[in-house]
């Protein structure tokens, strides 16, 4: 092998709020569809408020082949209906991607968290000591990505759930990379996947950390963000395999940065966001000048806002590119979040817009970036740069650009 292979984007799996595929949620994103709502998933009496962005009920028997939905849980089976979506798009026949050696990496926050919440509260209604065995095998978070693997019938592949939380989609796909960089894998199914579940709700509203209504990233008003769920998966290949079976190509994989600022458990440090942008920027041969938009992480809170807006700023002096912060229309979609967000670039690049930041009626004067308010924007966009930020400090950033020429 002469120097790396390059890495390509065949295909796109997405399922959230508010939609089911990428050419819904190409539309949706145009659209600024924001898809909040009450949250119907468990019970909520003693919250003050409880909305989120939920996955309206759908038929995943359609998508599926081999998974019968009631034996998995909703985070395995979001990640499941993803990679199938993902295969299809990219016009990858399973027996195809059996006689290959391949990667799949799914990011996660939660695992199967819903179904432990489940379990849980029927020994409580039951007043039994026996915990249904059915539900506790579909709680661990190794699950998500096997999940995959059984779906589509892969033999030759490494499963692999990573669980570096709102991070963990942007790791997936910086693991797939490196795997497809050096020839140790022929394809690879990255992405992450997570479900609503009462766990999570209940630690972000203890916290204060929740938004009554709904998310708005970069606005003076904002109040927290709010819980989302579903699951984004890409399929990458390296580019020689993709032009020899004639793969329509959404974008390239330039490069991608990881730092851990270890600085505390939920406050951000503005070092660690810096560097991790610019190891990103230099793996991908990338100047500041060379990016055309940040789908940023944006989860609306006040501090992560502020602390990402000014590691921007530092990054990209008084000129920084436009921002979008798509948690506004989905979500916290925690594990999924920043492959979500890589989704939305490449279809960005793909479709020449900027998908907009909604809900939005002020910018805060802390927060000093373009986050293009409410109304998508035509543009024509070459390198798209998107933002993972999790707790602890662990900072994942993936750099896509326009299909080799």
């Amino acid at each position: 092998m002469n120097g790396p292979h390059r890495v390509v984007v065949t295909g796109l799996g997405v399922v959230c709020s508010t939609a089911l595929g990428a050419t819904a949620f190409t539309a949706a994103l145009r659209a600024g569809r924001c898809g909040a709502g009450p949250v119907t998933l468990f019970d909520t009496s003693g919250f003050d408020y409880a909305n989120a962005y939920e996955v309206p009920a759908f038929d995943a028997a359609n998508w599926l082949h081999r998974t019968v939905p009631g034996t998995v849980g909703r985070a395995a089976l979001f990640a499941a209906v993803a990679a199938r979506m993902a295969v299809m798009d990219a016009g990858l026949a399973d027996r195809m991607l059996r006689a290959q050696r391949g990667l799949v990496a799914i990011g996660t926050t939660d695992g199967g968290s819903r179904e432990l919440d489940q379990a849980v509260e029927r020994q409580i209604t039951d007043g039994s000591d026996v915990i249904d065995p059915a539900l506790v095998a579909r709680v661990p978070a190794a699950a998500l990505s096997v999940t995959v693997c059984r779906e589509l019938g892969l033999t030759r592949a490494e499963a692999t759930t990573i669980g570096t939380a709102c991070a963990a989609g942007n790791y997936a796909i910086g693991t797939g990379l490196d795997a497809l960089r050096c020839g140790e894998a022929d394809f690879a199914l990255c992405g992450g996947a997570d479900a609503l579940c009462r766990r999570n709700f209940t630690g972000f509203y203890r916290l204060g950390l929740l938004d009554p209504d709904v998310c708005r990233p970069f606005d003076a008003d904002r109040r927290g963000l709010v819980t989302g769920e579903g699951a984004g998966v890409l399929v990458l290949e390296t580019e020689a395999a993709a032009r020899a079976r004639g793969a329509r190509v959404y974008g390239e994989v330039l490069g991608y940065g990881l730092s851990c600022d270890a600085y505390h458990q939920l406050t951000p440090h503005p070092s660690g966001i810096v560097r991790s942008i610019r190891l990103a920027l230099h793996d991908a041969g990338s100047k500041p000048e060379d990016i055309d938009l940040i789908c940023a992480h944006a989860t609306g809170t006040q501090t992560n806002d502020t602390v990402e807006s000014s590691a921007i700023n530092e990054v990209y002096g008084s000129a920084p590119p436009s921002v979008t912060g798509i948690k506004s229309m989905i979500g916290h979609t925690m594990g999924a979040a920043s492959a979500l967000g890589g989704i939305a670039s490449v279809l960005a690049i793909t479709h020449g817009f900027i998908p907009p930041t909604v809900n939005h009626v002020r910018t805060d004067p802390a927060c000093a970036v373009n986050c293009v308010p409410n109304t998508a924007v035509d543009a024509d966009i070459r390198i798209v740069q998107n933002n993972g930020f999790a707790f602890g400090g662990n900072n994942a950033v993936v750099v896509f650009g326009r299909p080799p020429a």
